[in-house]
């Protein structure tokens, strides 16, 4: 058990997590099955978008929301670069409500442009409602929106903005994959509002850790839809792998583990509370 804490803690998995997985471990494994068993019981409860039928081909409204500097910009261009390739540029329209960043909206219809889609500006509720009202013909309407931090009161206005549009906005949550676990968890109270429809892995390829997000995502059961490793549009675009992506936490940082010493686990584990009363746990299946 002390080996499989090492591991999960040095992958970046939360101590909480961490520790109510190691007390469900079969006692009957070694070291190598219990890490097979604890690999396929968080690949299991890592809810991911099998294929892109979901979303591009039965289309909507999908609004990429989350703090400034996540992505959410060339993440909105990968997705409409795919909508365009499998229904052309007039059946996407894309809006943005990032009239206060500098460069901001040039830098979308920039992409627009590339692509042959019209990018609409909208500054408030109103503004989006008429938008959104005009382009209710399109297949799919692609929102990017400005970039706050999680601490941010307009956080909620935002929330409150897309909600009240009059239509059906599912709101996609950018994750960076590079932050820590309990920004992460900011970051999902602070955009959660009535529900979020998904989210979007970004900045893979800067990470040196995933075990970080994928433990907030676990805990809040959040559905990846997909993963962004790269500024390439659309190339660096993927679904997600739940196997791989958990190989990859414990891969990336295997010769982490020994910075743990057994010494040291009962104090770092000694703050995680009562699991029992911990609600974010209780929903993880071990099949």
């Amino acid at each position: 058990k002390a080996v499989v804490l090492r591991e999960m803690l040095a992958a970046g998995f939360s101590a909480s997590l961490s520790r109510y997985l190691i007390d469900k471990l079969p006692a009957d494994k070694d070291a190598a099955e219990s890490m097979r068993w604890i690999k396929t019981v968080l690949a299991r409860n890592l809810t991911t978008m099998s294929d892109e039928e979901s979303l591009l081909d039965r289309g909507g409204v999908f609004a990429l929301v989350g703090p400034t500097g996540v992505g959410k910009t060339t993440t909105t261009a990968k997705l409409a670069a795919r909508c365009v390739l499998r229904h052309g540029a007039e059946k996407l329209a894309l809006i943005t409500t990032d009239a206060y960043r500098i460069g901001g909206h040039e830098q979308l219809r920039i992409y627009g442009k590339i692509l042959g889609v019209m990018v609409h500006s909208v500054k408030d509720e109103a503004d989006l409602r008429i938008a959104l009202k005009e382009l209710k013909n399109k297949h799919t309407v692609l929102i990017d929106t400005i970039g706050m931090s999680q601490r941010d009161q307009m956080v909620t206005e935002q929330v409150a903005m897309l909600a009240g549009a009059g239509a059906d906005v599912k709101r996609l949550l950018c994750l960076n994959a590079t932050s820590t676990n309990e920004t992460l968890n900011e970051v999902v109270r602070a955009y959660q509002g009535s529900g979020l429809y998904g989210c979007i892995m970004t900045k893979l390829d800067e990470a040196a850790s995933i075990g970080n997000v994928l433990d907030v995502m676990i805990r809040n059961k959040l559905n990846l839809h997909y993963i962004s490793n790269g500024q390439r549009v659309p190339e660096d675009l993927h679904l997600a792998d739940r196997a791989m992506l958990v190989d990859r936490a414990f891969r990336s940082r295997r010769d982490a583990g020994s910075q743990f010493e057994d010494a040291d686990l009962p104090m770092m584990m000694a703050n995680t509370g009562n699991l029992n009363n911990d609600h974010t746990l209780r929903g993880v299946y071990f099949g």
